[in-house]
């Protein structure tokens, strides 16, 4: 099945410059850029789960700097507040009224460094603006800039002053990544010409803000067939299904994985979605969705990424 042409605009020539630029300062990772355009297209926010120094805030300031975005870094310790990112009400003596000033929040590309490490309390600060693109601070509403990306980073091998996601804050991001270190030639690019997040500062724009927006706005145009739902549910539904997991994917992840093919797609210059596509995306998007039973509670990430591997070489796709 696919779309009706008049409905799907090819993709711009300069989304390939936009990687093309990326690649400039993010050497050797085309996947890892790949997915994380991927995720930003669909409105999906990115989890970043690796040791330091392999490029995680160079990524999220790159894709910030070669989109145009605003882009602001939030370092998250054990003292930061909820009203230090979301904002807070401030009386006016001369108006004798309360003046909303903004958090740092609001900026289109966030990048929430080791979010970790902040208390529960203000990693849940994050869920609202996450799941619905805005805020509530004294029973006010506030819209959060669009487009609206948050990328969280968090080393999986310190645990000391660290407090560990909760399952509700997993599953607002559509995709969990681990970038890896560099092959040998792209380490010694790097060495050579001394790239470094410096350099990420220098990219140029290649879309305009309502380039992005139209992309954006795009992809759930991009046609999904029977097939490939089938395909989707029968991966998702058999995550429920298994001894040792206690919670399996929820409704949210599969509609997750259905718009990151969607814009996986689009990126392709396709206007439909093909079972590869899901086969492409499924262990990033559903794996850190697996909650393990009690007796498991020990499960490391790549035995949930193996989980989904293997459902991926047993699940048929419908006829």
């Amino acid at each position: 099945m696919k779309t009706n042409p008049m409905t799907f605009r090819p993709v711009p020539s300069n989304i390939a410059a936009l990687e093309n630029e990326i690649h400039r300062v993010f050497v050797g990772k085309e996947e890892a850029v790949r997915r994380a355009l991927t995720t930003f297209l669909a409105g999906g926010h990115l989890l970043i789960e690796d040791v330091p120094g392999v490029g995680k805030t160079t990524l999220a300031l790159s894709l910030a700097k070669a989109t145009g975005c605003n882009f602001q870094r939030i370092q998250f310790t054990s003292d930061l507040l909820p009203s230090d990112i979301l904002g807070v009400s401030i009386l006016n003596p001369r108006t004798q009224d309360f003046d909303f000033k903004r958090g740092s929040l609001f900026h289109q590309v966030i990048l929430a460094d080791e979010l970790n490490r902040a208390t529960p309390r203000t990693q849940s600060a994050l869920l609202e603006a996450m799941n619905e693109h805005q805020i509530t601070v004294d029973n006010t509403t506030h819209a959060l800039p669009k487009p609206f990306f948050v990328v969280a980073t968090q080393n999986p091998f310190e645990h000391h002053g660290a407090f560990p996601l909760p399952e509700s804050q997993l599953d607002r991001f559509m995709m969990r990544l681990t970038i890896g270190y560099p092959d040998s030639a792209s380490e010694k690019n790097i060495l050579q010409h001394s790239i470094d997040i410096s350099a990420a500062k220098t990219l140029e724009s290649h879309l305009t803000e309502s380039e992005i927006l139209a992309l954006m706005e795009q992809v759930p145009r991009i046609a999904v067939s029977a097939t490939v739902d089938d395909y989707i549910l029968a991966l998702v539904q058999a995550t429920r299904h298994l001894p040792q997991i206690d919670v399996g994917v929820s409704p949210r992840g599969a509609l997750a994985l259905r718009r990151a093919t969607q814009a996986y797609a689009m990126l392709e210059n396709r206007d439909y979605v093909t079972p590869d596509d899901v086969k492409a995306l499924a262990v990033p998007v559903l794996a850190h969705r697996l909650i393990f039973s009690s007796d498991q509670i020990s499960a490391s990430k790549n035995e949930a990424e193996k989980i989904v591997g293997s459902l991926l070489q047993t699940v048929p796709v419908p006829l």
